[in-house]
């Protein structure tokens, strides 16, 4: 879109100006039309100013999440080379399968304002509203086997907490196997989705998915979530522009894909620890059946080894177990 176009000069030009003429020529538009995507971006809230003879400069932007507003920043990166940004849609992680069955390129990145039917692990709904948090999803094709790819979840976590640890200052922890914990509450929930070839067993596609909570409220969360949920808002006690997170998010996962696999070791330390789960007692609900057992380490394939009340060990992988703790969420 041609404003997204003229919003990535301005944020390139920084505190200079820059021309109307040079925009006209850099995008091959006319000034009249430069001038008309220079006011659809004030009506947005951009905060443009302009003066004769010297153009435009961007003095201030709102928390808006476009391509104009991120791509510049993403130049050189393979994840977030093709940018979606909508305004809403069910899942960004549906979104993303979809276009992996119409061929869409590696590294395309979805980000929305909103999902009415955010997933979690085991098909639970993850709470998306509008304009309160960063949900984004990304399309990968790995040329790898299936059985290569499973601990992408895990090294996502780590990646995201890298970047989370960039913009706030303050890193969270990890609950095995996919959420992310800042105050004893879920900041963050991953969830890895994959498809593949019926007949040869090919990889076609990864979707991994993330959604940050970033300024919402304890009303947003509601009665039943406000208990074990927080956002970035409520942790630190200040505002934090989604566009710079969705940034660093991307940036962070782009670096994880140019290290996997051959950075397994790396990955899988700074995993082990930032795991919050293991050193203590857990219940393992599977099938709706709970057991209580304790949560040794993280193995080299990034499994739980658990130690029932019997003595013996069992390693526990993602699957469709669900991990708790005794005391609370964590």
């Amino acid at each position: 879109m041609t404003r997204d176009h003229v919003l990535a000069l301005l944020k390139e030009s920084g505190d200079n100006f820059c021309s109307g003429e040079k925009m006209s020529q850099a995008l091959g538009l006319s000034r009249a039309a430069i001038w008309k995507a220079v006011d659809a971006l004030r009506q947005e809230g951009y905060d443009i100013a302009s003066v004769p003879n010297r153009g435009y400069r961007l003095e201030h932007s709102p928390d808006r999440l476009s391509a104009g507003e991120l791509s510049g920043a993403l130049t050189g990166c393979a994840v977030g080379s093709n940018l979606i940004c909508l305004d809403c849609v069910d899942s960004t992680n549906n979104y993303a399968k979809k276009l992996a069955h119409e061929d869409s390129p590696h590294g395309t990145v979805i980000l929305t304002e909103q999902q009415t039917g955010g997933r979690g692990r085991q098909g639970k709904s993850f709470s998306s509203p509008a304009g309160k948090g960063l949900y984004l999803s990304c399309l990968l094709r790995p040329d790898l086997p299936p059985m290569e790819v499973v601990n992408l979840t895990a090294w996502t976590a780590v990646a995201v907490s890298d970047a989370i640890e960039e913009v706030c200052g303050e890193r969270p922890g990890i609950k095995w196997t996919n959420d992310l914990i800042l105050h004893g509450r879920k900041l963050c929930g991953i969830l890895s989705e994959m498809g593949m070839e019926t007949e040869s067993g090919q990889l076609q596609y990864v979707v991994i998915g993330a959604g940050i909570n970033v300024s919402q409220s304890e009303t947003d969360f509601g009665e039943e979530l406000s208990p074990i949920a927080i956002s970035l808002e409520q942790a630190l006690g200040r505002s934090i522009r989604r566009a710079d997170l969705a940034v660093a998010v991307i940036r962070r996962l782009d670096q994880m894909m140019r290290d996997f696999p051959h950075k397994k070791d790396e990955y899988l330390a700074r995993y082990r620890a930032d795991c919050l789960t293991t050193g203590h007692e857990v219940r393992l609900i599977q099938k709706g059946e709970s057991r209580t057992a304790f949560a040794q380490y993280i193995d080299d394939d990034f499994a739980l080894v658990v130690q029932w009340p019997d003595g013996t060990e069992e390693t526990i992988t993602a699957g469709d177990v669900s991990v708790r703790g005794l005391l609370g969420y964590v």
